[in-house]
C-alpha cells in the first residue's frame, strides 16, 4: 500500500515502529472523563486528525429536515447516524494511508464495527476507554468545561447521569484510563501499547 503522509507528526517516546503503518484509534467513556483530552493529546503523535462523534451531529443542526427526522428515530438509530458518519470519514483517511482518532461514547456494538473498519482498511485499531472514579471530580469536570462545539449543547451533569444510567461500558478494550491519572501518563500508555503492537506485528 503506498503510504501518503500529509498532516505532522512529533517523535514518538518509543522509538517510531509506527511511522508507516496507519492505526485506528478509539477513545471511548463517559462525557467528562477526559475521551477528548486524550484524544487531542494521542492525536499529534500519530499525525492523525481526531474526529468526535458530538462535531459530526453538531454539523447536522442548521438543517431542519434532517433534524426533524433526527427527533423521529430512536435512541439506537440516532447513535448510529453519528458512528457511520465517523467510519465513512476514517475509512477515507485510512485509505490515504493516515491514522485517525475517534472520539465517542461507544457500546460494545461500536466498538466491533470501529475494529471491522480497521480490519477493511487493512490496519490495527486500539481501543481506550476513559473513566473517573471520583464521582465529585467527575461532576466537577462537566461543569467547569466549555466545549464550543458549533450547533451542539453543552452537557450538564443531568445529562450526564441520564448517559450513566444507559451506558454498559464496551467489554473489548485495550486500556483503561481514569481521568484521575495524569494525562501524560495516559497518553504515554497509549502510545506505548501502540508501538509495541506495531513492533510485534
Amino acid at each position: 500500500m503506498m503510504m501518503l503522509r500529509t498532516a505532522s507528526r512529533r517523535p514518538a517516546p518509543y522509538g517510531d515502529p509506527m511511522a508507516d503503518r496507519p492505526v485506528l484509534v478509539l477513545v471511548t467513556g463517559l462525557p467528562g472523563t477526559g475521551k477528548s483530552t486524550l484524544a487531542a493529546r494521542v492525536a499529534p503523535a500519530l499525525g492523525a486528525p481526531v474526529l468526535g462523534w458530538d462535531w459530526m451531529m453538531g454539523a447536522l443542526s442548521p438543517f431542519g429536515e434532517i433534524q426533524a427526522a433526527i427527533a423521529r428515530m430512536e435512541s439506537l438509530a440516532h447513535r448510529e447516524l453519528g458512528w457511520s458518519l465517523l467510519w465513512q470519514t476514517a475509512t477515507a483517511q485510512l485509505q490515504r494511508g493516515m491514522s485517525v482518532v475517534l472520539d465517542g461514547v461507544a457500546r460494545d456494538h461500536e466498538v466491533a464495527a470501529t475494529r471491522a473498519v480497521a480490519h477493511r482498511c487493512g490496519v490495527d485499531a486500539l481501543v481506550v476507554l476513559t473513566t473517573c472514579a471520583d464521582e465529585v471530580r467527575h461532576r466537577a469536570r462537566i461543569e467547569g468545561r466549555v466545549r464550543g462545539i458549533p450547533g451542539w449543547h453543552e452537557l450538564t451533569w443531568q445529562d450526564v447521569q441520564g448517559t450513566m444510567a444507559r451506558f454498559d461500558p464496551p467489554r473489548d478494550v485495550d486500556i483503561v484510563v481514569d481521568s484521575l491519572e495524569d494525562v501524560d501518563l495516559g497518553v504515554d500508555r497509549t502510545l506505548a501499547t501502540l508501538a509495541r503492537s506495531a513492533a510485534a506485528g
